[in-house]
C-alpha cells in the first residue's frame, strides 16, 4: 500500500494547450479519491499521468516516497481498470487474469492461488473462469477487469470511468461492489467519473475539476453542504442547486429575490455587501411548499416528475420567469399550472459573488 502525492502537477501539450493547471493533493494510504467533472475537464489526463501513460510537464508525482515522473508504467506498482475492460478476447477469463502474473515471472501455483482468490472475492465461478470474455455479461466482464487488477496486489488502484458502459441498474450494483472491494482490500484508489452520484457514493474525498483547475477538494458532505463555487454548487447534487439573482439590502441582513420577497439572513454580517447584486443558491430539497405569506415565492408549476418516494416540481416565478425546482414527498399532489407558495430553509441558503463565482461566508 502507498500514498500518492501530486505536487503542482501540470500538463501542457506540444500545441500549447494546457490541460492541467497545477494540481496539489495527497491521496493517503488506503484512501478512495474520486476525480469528478464534466467531459474535457482534465480528470482522465490526470489519472493517466499517475499511471505513466501521459508525461508530467511540470511538478512532482510520488507513489509512496518514490518520485515516479520518469518511471515506466510497469514499474509504478499500480493496476488500472479501464472503461472498455481491455480484456484479451482470444483468452479465457482465467488466462486474462493470470497473464500479468506470468509476465511478472510468478510460479504456476502462486498464479493459480491469486486468480482463484480474486475470483472468489468477485464471485466468479470456475465455469466462468473457463469462458471467453465475449461469453460474459458486461457486469461479469467488468469483474474480470477488476480481478486482473486485484491479482497483481498493487500499491494503487486506478479506475478510468469503469461503469460508463453498463446499464443504469448494473451501474448501481457494480458501484456497491467496487466500494465494498476497496474497503475490504484497503488499497489506495483513484477513480475517474463524470457521474456526480457515483462520485458522492464512492469517494472518501472528491476532487472537482473544471478546465484543468481544481474547483474544490473535500468529503462528499463538505462539497454538498459548502460548495466553494457556483460550478461546484451546480455540479454536485441531483437535481442541481437552484441559482437565482438577488440583491443585498442596505442593512446587510436581508436579500431581495423577486416581487419584493425578502429573506432575512440574520446577524447583519454582510454590511460590506450592502446594495450589491449577488447569486443566491438553494437546493431543491431545501425548498418547502408553505402557507402563502409575505416571504413566499409564488411558483407557477410547469412540470411535475413523480419519482416514487420523491416528486420534483419544476416551475418559474417573477416577471422574468426565473426557473426553480422543488423536491418534495412523493405523496404531494401537484398539477401543472398550479400556483404554489414556496419558502426556503434559511439554514441552507448559499450566496455567491457573481464576479468571482466564489461562495460568500455569512
Amino acid at each position: 500500500m502507498a500514498s500518492v502525492t501530486l505536487d503542482n502537477i501540470q500538463k501542457t501539450y506540444p500545441n500549447g494547450f494546457k490541460a492541467i493547471h497545477g494540481v496539489d493533493v495527497e491521496v493517503k494510504d488506503g484512501e478512495f479519491l474520486v476525480l469528478v467533472g464534466p467531459s474535457g475537464c482534465g480528470k482522465s489526463t490526470l489519472l493517466r499521468m499517475v499511471a505513466g501513460l501521459e508525461t508530467v510537464t511540470d511538478g512532482s508525482l510520488k507513489i509512496g516516497e518514490r518520485e515516479v515522473n520518469n518511471v515506466e508504467p510497469s514499474k509504478r506498482d499500480i493496476a488500472m481498470v479501464f472503461q472498455n475492460y481491455a480484456l484479451y478476447p482470444h483468452m479465457s477469463v482465467y488466462a486474462n487474469m493470470a497473464y500479468g502474473l506470468k509476465i511478472m515471472g510468478l510460479g504456476k501455483a502462486e498464479i493459480d492461488e491469486r486468480v482463484k482468490n480474486a475470483a472468489s472475492i468477485l464471485e466468479l465461478t470456475e465455469e466462468q473462469l473457463e469462458r471467453k470474455p465475449r461469453e460474459l455479461s458486461g457486469g461479469q466482464r467488468q469483474r474480470v477487469a477488476m480481478g486482473r487488477a486485484i491479482v497483481r496486489k498493487p500499491s494503487v488502484f486506478l479506475f478510468d470511468e469503469p461503469l460508463s458502459n453498463l446499464d443504469a441498474k448494473l451501474r448501481v450494483q457494480m458501484r456497491v461492489e467496487i466500494k465494498r472491494l476497496q474497503e475490504s482490500l484497503g488499497i489506495t484508489s483513484i477513480y475517474v467519473t463524470h457521474d456526480q452520484v457515483e462520485a458522492m457514493t464512492l469517494g472518501h474525498r472528491l476532487m472537482v475539476l473544471n478546465g484543468g483547475n481544481v474547483e474544490q477538494l473535500g468529503t462528499p458532505l463538505e462539497l454538498y453542504e459548502k460548495p466553494a463555487s457556483l460550478f461546484v454548487a451546480q455540479f454536485i447534487g441531483s437535481p442541481a442547486m437552484n441559482i437565482v439573482d438577488t440583491k443585498m439590502h442596505e442593512n446587510g441582513n436581508e436579500v431581495t429575490i423577486a416581487q419584493n420577497v425578502s429573506l432575512a439572513l440574520g446577524g447583519g454580517r454582510l454590511k460590506d455587501r450592502a446594495g450589491q447584486a449577488l447569486k443566491l443558491g438553494v437546493r431543491p430539497e431545501h425548498l418547502v411548499i408553505s402557507e402563502e405569506g409575505a416571504n413566499t415565492l409564488p411558483l407557477i408549476v410547469t412540470l411535475v416528475e413523480h419519482l416514487g418516494a420523491d416528486t420534483l416540481i419544476h416551475g418559474h416565478f417573477g416577471d422574468d420567469k426565473t426557473d426553480l425546482t422543488v423536491r418534495c414527498s412523493g405523496t404531494q399532489s401537484v398539477k401543472v399550472g398550479e400556483k404554489l407558495p414556496i419558502t426556503a430553509s434559511l439554514d441552507h441558503i448559499h450566496l455567491f459573488d457573481p464576479a468571482t463565482e466564489k461562495r460568500i461566508e455569512f
